[in-house]
């Protein structure tokens, strides 16, 4: 369907073969696209609704600059989709949510625009949603970057219109990265100068020991295989499923590493003792970042510090190949404060029109969730962790994949 709506020509792409066919202006799009992730790519999203698009919708818009004798100039991309969202097992809403939103695998999705384009963007988003108001009762937007010009632009369109908007943050962080190891490693605790070192040594001495990224499609299965047993028998250990437990997740994880492989954009590294793959960190790059998303290590050689050798590898070598951030995404920062990592967060926005059903079930999610936190505030930590277990107990453990009210989507574990 294609319509002109605030002076902008919008289309909107329902099926994945014909939204191909948007690839080449995508790419360009994002080229000029100061934010642009891995996660906005074709690549990402493509393969991640063939993994868990089932039960959903795809509602992609394109905004066309009309002023174009053609209309050729793509100015924003909004890869949004349409899915049921139950609610207390009574009745169903609409919700409107990125595409690659709910798995709990995917962080900094986000709106591609042209510069200067962001105001018209969103009222011309706005404007398509209140024509459409039929098919959608309330919209989550996800783990969007902090710095979006299409949010901000979005939440001041929302905010003019009176429309119930709820914002929420997740932490993440990432590695701003020196030009230079010797820099980066001035960084680290004196103790991790020395370990990196030492336990490097330690292992070529033990083992014959190999580093290496993948570089040939042949290799992948091998790879990816040790990663998701190594990560799994770590979890499982810890008396959780683990994320690759999941079918839909290993194939995602098959398909999008063919993709970015040929492109040049995979970061997956292995380190091997004796030939066996002892630990695999999973990662890609886009432009001068590099998202780090999963890692596997073999728990029978914690010893050996396998893991963190791994990772001080890797670190040099992105920085030798002028890598400027290394990005741990969403999650506490916990142990990758120890890397140098800085804390920052994604925004979660979540709106509805005024007076409509959708509007009252935020507004109740919302509402709710402050009493829980004065509960939690007001509460002994013993009474509180024997009512959170009676109500686990009640609903039963949610899965990596289950989700809560907005903004509680439960990542898959890294």
């Amino acid at each position: 369907m294609s319509a002109e709506t605030l002076g902008l020509q919008v289309r909107a792409y329902r099926d994945l073969d014909d939204l191909q066919t948007l690839v080449p202006a995508w790419e360009e799009l994002l080229s000029v696209y100061p934010l642009a992730t891995t996660f906005c790519t074709w690549e990402w999203l493509s393969s991640w609704w063939r993994a868990f698009g089932a039960g959903r919708q795809l509602l992609v818009l394109a905004f066309y600059d009309p002023s174009q004798r053609d209309h050729s100039q793509l100015v924003a991309l909004a890869t949004l989709s349409l899915e049921r969202h139950r609610v207390a097992g009574l009745m169903s809403l609409k919700k409107i949510r990125l595409m690659g939103d709910g798995s709990g695998d995917s962080d900094s999705l986000d709106m591609p625009l042209r510069p200067g384009w962001g105001e018209r963007f969103a009222g011309a988003l706005l404007h398509y949603l209140e024509e459409q108001k039929s098919v959608w009762d309330f919209c989550e937007l996800n783990t969007l970057p902090a710095e979006s010009p299409a949010a901000d632009s979005l939440l001041r369109h929302l905010q003019k219109l009176g429309w119930t908007a709820l914002q929420h943050q997740r932490v993440a962080s990432a590695i701003p990265l020196p030009d230079n190891w010797e820099t980066y490693l001035q960084q680290l605790s004196s103790e991790d100068q020395k370990n990196l070192g030492r336990y490097t040594r330690r292992l070529e001495k033990r083992y014959q020991t190999r580093m290496y990224r993948c570089a040939q499609e042949s290799e992948l299965p091998a790879v990816l295989e040790a990663l998701f047993q190594l990560h799994q028998a770590r979890w499982q250990a810890a008396g959780e499923p683990g994320s690759f437990e999941s079918e839909e997740r290993r194939r995602f994880y098959y398909e999008l590493s063919r993709l970015l492989l040929a492109r040049g954009r995979l970061e997956l590294w292995v380190l091997e003792l004796n030939g066996t793959i002892a630990a695999v960190q999973y990662a890609f790059r886009h432009g001068s970042t590099v998202f780090q998303l999963q890692e596997g290590f073999d728990s029978e050689r914690s010893s050996d510090r396998v893991g963190f050798v791994l990772r001080g590898h890797v670190m040099k070598q992105l920085i030798e190949e002028g890598v400027q951030k290394y990005d741990f995404l969403a999650g506490e920062p916990g142990y990758k404060l120890r890397w140098s990592a800085q804390t920052g967060h994604y925004v979660n926005y979540h709106f509805a029109r005024r007076f409509s059903l959708g509007s009252a079930y935020l507004r109740g999610v919302h509402h709710a969730k402050q009493g829980k936190e004065w509960l939690r505030a007001q509460l002994p930590k013993g009474a509180w962790d024997l009512l959170h277990r009676v109500n686990v107990g009640i609903r039963g453990k949610p899965s990596v994949q289950s989700q809560g009210g907005p903004s509680e989507d439960v990542k898959a574990m890294r």
